[in-house]
């Protein structure tokens, strides 16, 4: 097993540049098996290019996941750090960075499970104008938000993301964003 961390200190909110990624993905047709990525703020960035990542853990606390690559995450388990020092309410998954829908990227989760310890997580926002994240047959435990998404406070860009959950499992599958799975599209909320 390959474990990547970053063993940067903790960001404080306070600290100018105190954030730094632990894995930055540029190539095409990348393959990770049975890593450990685990890191705070910005953990993996799937800057450009396609990605593949199988059996991983990935652990971050907020926008741990982002950039404009594509990638497949197959049975692997997302691990949700609550973020004490900035904000205990604000936890997010994904931001990811698609700004047209012409463009051809996004994440797929498939068959992998969301964990941890932080509480009302989005699982993820619009970071950009037009991301596009699907979640399959994915364990959600009770961590995650009811209303699952986030627009960034920036209503406008609701009616261009693509973000769906399909066949959901877990805590979660009787919310109430569970009976939006069969739409094709579900409207980031506020």
């Amino acid at each position: 097993m390959l474990c990547i961390y970053n063993n940067a200190p903790r960001p404080d909110g306070k600290m100018v540049g105190a954030q730094a990624v632990t894995l930055r993905v540029s190539g095409d047709r990348s393959a990770f098996y049975n890593c450990n990525i685990i890191g705070f703020p910005d953990t993996l960035c799937n800057d450009n290019g396609n990605h593949f990542f199988k059996d991983c853990h990935i652990r971050g606390t907020v926008d741990f996941i982002f950039g404009s690559g594509t990638s497949l995450y197959l049975n692997s388990k997302i691990f949700v750090e609550g973020d004490l020092e900035r904000d205990p309410k604000m936890a997010v998954i994904i931001a990811q960075a698609r700004e047209s829908s012409s463009e051809d990227m996004g994440y797929s989760f498939v068959h992998g499970r969301i964990i941890g310890t932080a509480k009302d997580i989005f699982l993820g926002r619009a970071w950009k104008s037009s991301p596009r994240v699907v979640y399959s047959y994915t364990e959600m435990d009770e961590i995650v938000h009811p209303g699952g998404w986030s627009s960034n406070h920036q209503p406008e860009r609701a009616e261009n993301c693509v973000l769906r959950r399909i066949q959901m499992q877990g805590e979660r599958r009787n919310s109430r964003y569970t009976k939006e799975i069969r739409q094709t599209t579900i409207k980031c909320g506020s």
